[in-house]
């Protein structure tokens, strides 16, 4: 009797692991809480991320979805803010080919947007076959605004004062102290960028929503709208529960349908494919390189309260073992950067120049940003591909100090110094720059916006004075940089991927593996060399980043991002 109920187990067992094997599948992607750019630099990193989706696996398991006769639907929650717009086209693409391929997609969300925007997120939105939307949420359509505090008479207030110089008129990253308000350049560019950001909004809703762009763009006049509101304006299609989306959703793909993360359908069909083929020593692929954060001197670190940096041995690093691997035929970088040190960018730019002299082609893929010292190293690529709503350009270089003199005396604080050299205390804060000291720093700046400049030109086949016309620290959209010249194509990493493998003459199939591939022990383990593949890694980082010099300290107390004078200016955020 009990071997009877044993085997009738086994058999139900055996049964139910079958029908998980063959059963229809519904997709679910979650993209409420972010996604991950890259594969984790160093053992905190994994540790933090060990749950959240890749950005390059939601878009291969996406790819393969598709092709797959199995999978039947995909239901994606959508929300919150913490994917930028390139990422977010990224992502929009693969769903497009996804739904193009005749299986059914569907969006829902809680709200896009509770007291907040919700832009972004109704951008992907749109390209699903349905919207849902829960019937206490609203839709945050608000327009596109670029706002910025400035402190200029508040620090005046109190007796202090800032000093910049800056090339050129457009790189407004110290106009928060210096300026009461936007200078004729930055109210420009910041004009332009949101334009653009706008224009691509309106096109999205007018494609997939049965509008025409003057009626999409009159929407972001009058937005938020409740759901009611939004329903009967065909913003959505439905106001729904979780459940009752699901509950439709299963009545199209049938009741045996299983729900699986695409996170878990990727791996699973990745491991089974290396168990099937082994990889083998000779194998032939196309390196990606993630240079992810602020650029500082170093190694690429990690901040145990969040936030990290892109140090330049560590990006260097993995492009010397790359462009020294007979298996890599070519590099694919990912730049997710507004720029920071300017030596180390050049560190950077000079070992992409390397691997393309090794006749490796090196094709940058841009994510929501690569501007300033993230455009640095992206200039000396074979091909450069951005989404339209990546944020680029910003060629410019800026440096500048608090002068506490005022308040110092306010309150009774005198200072006194011994120095050798006239150049000793001129970033001191306790007095402006002199006339010679200007002199100096001028000299400075104009030597590194030239070799910015006359770098850009050699790289993207320019004249200096065409690169000097959209360069003066100016920020640009993807759609506006393939216009001027400074972006080849607008795509994501499969189209990177694509040119780089035929540029490589690799098939259409060739893997693409991210380089290096390091073990938690080449993570841990001291490098034994600067060109060995731990180099490579990532650290855990508790100093401040030093990219400005001596200047660093003062730069940070002034505000000024604290990796450097190729920076980004701002804090750009499209929501």
């Amino acid at each position: 009797m009990a071997d009877a109920t044993l085997a009738r187990q086994l058999t139900e067992q055996v049964t139910r692991l079958r029908q998980r094997q063959t059963a229809p599948l519904i997709l679910e992607l979650d993209l409420t809480d972010g996604l991950a750019e890259g594969p984790a630099a160093d053992p905190l990193s994994a540790f933090m991320s060990r749950r959240k989706l890749r950005l390059s696996d939601a878009i291969e398991g996406l790819r393969r979805a598709s092709q797959d006769d199995r999978v039947r639907a995909l239901v994606v929650k959508v929300g919150g803010g913490r994917i930028g717009l390139a990422r977010m086209q990224e992502i929009r693409e693969a769903i497009t080919a996804f739904r193009e391929s005749g299986k059914l997609a569907v969006a829902w969300s809680e709200t896009f947007g509770e007291f907040t925007h919700g832009n972004v997120p109704y951008y992907l939105a749109t390209a699903f076959d349905r919207i849902y939307l829960q019937p206490s949420g609203s839709v945050g359509l608000t327009g596109v605004a670029v706002e910025q505090l400035f402190l200029h008479d508040a620090l005046a207030k109190i007796g202090v004062g800032f000093q910049s110089a800056k090339r050129h008129e457009y790189k407004s990253a110290a106009d928060n102290l210096t300026e009461r308000g936007f200078t004729g350049p930055t109210r420009e560019a910041a004009e332009r960028l949101a334009a653009s950001v706008a224009e691509q909004l309106t096109a999205a809703i007018a494609e997939r929503r049965g509008k025409t762009r003057e009626e999409a763009r009159a929407l972001l006049d009058r937005g938020p709208f409740l759901a009611e509101t939004a329903l009967a304006e065909g913003l959505v299609d439905a106001l729904a529960y979780r459940d009752e989306v699901y509950a439709e959703v299963r009545k199209e793909t049938g009741p045996d349908a299983i729900l699986q993360y695409v996170a878990r359908y990727q791996r699973a069909h990745t491991l089974a494919e290396r168990a099937r083929k082994l990889p083998s020593p000779r194998d032939r692929f196309v390196a990606v390189i993630y240079a992810s954060g602020p650029i500082r001197q170093g190694r690429s670190s990690r901040s145990p309260v969040g936030g990290s940096a892109m140090g330049s041995d560590t990006v260097a690093a993995a492009l010397r073992s790359a462009t020294a691997d007979d298996r890599v035929r070519a590099v694919l970088l990912r730049v997710n950067s507004p720029g920071g040190s300017a030596v180390a960018s050049d560190t950077i730019w000079r070992e992409v120049v390397r691997t393309r002299a090794a006749g490796k082609p090196v094709v940058v893929s841009m994510s929501d940003v690569a501007a300033s010292g993230g455009y640095y190293i992206s200039m000396a690529a074979d091909v450069i591909v951005a989404q339209p709503g990546t944020l680029t350009g910003s060629i410019g270089v800026i440096t500048g100090k608090p002068v506490f003199e005022e308040a110092f005396g306010r309150i009774g604080i005198t200072t006194d110094s011994v120095s050798v050299g006239q150049g000793a205390t001129m970033f001191a804060p306790t007095h402006p720059f002199s006339e010679d000291e200007w002199q100096r720093i001028n000299h400075w700046l104009d030597a590194i916006y030239r070799d910015f400049t006359e770098k850009v030109a050699s790289g993207r086949r320019m004249t200096v004075e065409q690169v000097h016309e959209i360069a003066k620290g100016r920020v640009w959209t993807g759609a506006d940089a393939a216009q001027n010249g400074l972006v080849d194509e607008l795509g994501g990493m499969p189209a990177a991927a694509e040119i780089a493998r035929r540029r490589a003459g690799l098939p259409v199939d060739a893997p693409l593996r991210a380089y290096p591939r390091l073990s938690p022990f080449d993570q841990l383990r001291p490098p034994e060399s600067s060109e060995s593949r731990p180099a490579a890694a990532a650290t855990l980082d508790l100093r401040f980043a030093d990219a400005w010099g001596p200047a660093w300290r003062l730069a940070a107390q002034a505000g000024l991002s604290p990796y450097g004078p190729l920076i980004l200016p701002g804090r750009w955020v499209i929501s």
